[in-house]
């Protein structure tokens, strides 16, 4: 096929609000390196990152929740989950899943054709189990908010899989994220795991992923959400902030919340876990400052494990969940990349039970 040189794609220019974004129909074509891969996004999902990247919430001048919206208060320094600031201008999004079109002259040209997902977590191949090696697909470098985009072949993932490019695009993040989570805290078939803010794309990753694994879940969210999650497959689902959450869970014995929520919620989450419970936590959307009585931590014997950077292991295995048909995903809508504006909104009100996908 005939690579153009000019593609359209929806550009960050800076951080701030959503109209920090500008649509491009002119913007140059990515040219693959040597080893590199071209890829014809099919489609690209959305996540917390992108939304957080955008606005600054990353960085330590900010404390609130996540709302979306300019900040009043960022620090250049450290605007970015690494820690560091980020180049601009800069096409975001990780969740990418399309169609290798061209190959730079020293990768295998039996790749093109082939459909794909790109691995969020890019890694130096040299020292690939280095964290401070990591980078982040649409953060450190250039994702797939556009028509095409590039990427290193061990980056990512040929897929054998009859659902579509939009239905792919909801796993990446989401389930990589959840894995990882349940991974750290070693949950097995013995383990009540608790999922707070499980209506959203990791709540409803953590969900399957924590059954697939043997263990009991319950499930918190807002009532009017509760068919959909539902049909994730929890045994128990709870209110999303219960006055009294002991109360609430009549006599069920937590040993794992797993939490990418944090809030007001948070000292109640870890006061109902068991002794010797787990807490493992992959975000903060409801806010980053939480008050911790050390006495429950250190009394009760409590493991706390946070978890971004994850094995490479980790999305070549969900990969192969999608292949076997072990997970399913969950896609709440689509919409065309051109607004992707209105899909952020939409994502960041929780307009949606699921993940959000953008379609060049």
């Amino acid at each position: 096929m005939t690579i153009p040189e000019r593609m359209k794609a929806m550009v960050l220019t800076g951080h701030g609000d959503l109209d920090a974004y500008e649509w491009r129909e002119d913007w140059p074509t990515p040219q693959p390196g040597p080893i590199e891969v071209l890829i014809r996004v099919g489609a690209c999902g959305l996540n917390n990152t992108d939304v957080n990247t955008r606005s600054g919430w990353y960085s330590k001048a900010v404390n609130e929740a996540t709302t979306g919206g300019a900040y009043g208060q960022v620090d250049d320094e450290d605007p970015t989950w690494g820690g560091a600031p980020i180049t601009f201008p800069r096409i975001q999004g990780a969740d990418v899943v399309g169609t290798v079109v061209a190959v730079g002259a020293s990768a295998d040209p039996a790749l093109i054709g082939n459909r794909v997902m790109i691995d969020g977590w890019q890694r130096d191949w040299s020292d690939p189990d280095n964290k401070d090696k990591t980078g982040y697909f649409g953060s450190e470098c250039d994702g797939g908010y556009a028509e095409y985009t590039k990427v290193d072949p061990r980056n990512m993932l040929v897929v054998h899989s009859d659902l579509s490019d939009a239905e792919l695009a909801t796993f990446q993040c989401s389930y990589t994220t959840a894995e990882g989570m349940l991974m750290r805290a070693g949950v097995d078939n013995n383990d009540t795991v608790l999922v707070p803010g499980a209506s959203g794309g990791v709540g409803g990753a953590l969900i399957q992923l924590a059954k697939r694994r043997g263990a009991r879940v319950i499930a918190m969210a807002a009532e009017a959400k509760h068919a959909d999650i539902r049909q994730m497959g929890p045994d128990v689902i709870l209110p999303r902030a219960p006055a009294d959450l002991r109360a609430a869970l009549n006599n069920e014995k937590v040993t794992v919340v797993a939490d990418v929520v944090g809030g007001a919620m948070w000292p109640q989450l870890i006061d109902v876990l068991e002794r010797g419970g787990r807490y493992t936590c992959s975000g903060a959307i409801a806010g980053p400052m939480v008050e911790l009585d050390l006495r429950t931590f250190y009394l009760r014997d409590l493991t706390f494990t946070g978890s971004t950077v994850i094995p490479p292991h980790v999305f070549a295995d969900v990969v192969t969940y999608i292949e076997r048909g072990e997970i399913k995903p969950m896609l709440a809508a689509t919409y065309p990349l051109s607004q992707l504006r209105e899909a952020q909104a939409a994502f960041i009100a929780k307009k949606h039970t699921g993940n959000i996908v953008v379609v060049p």
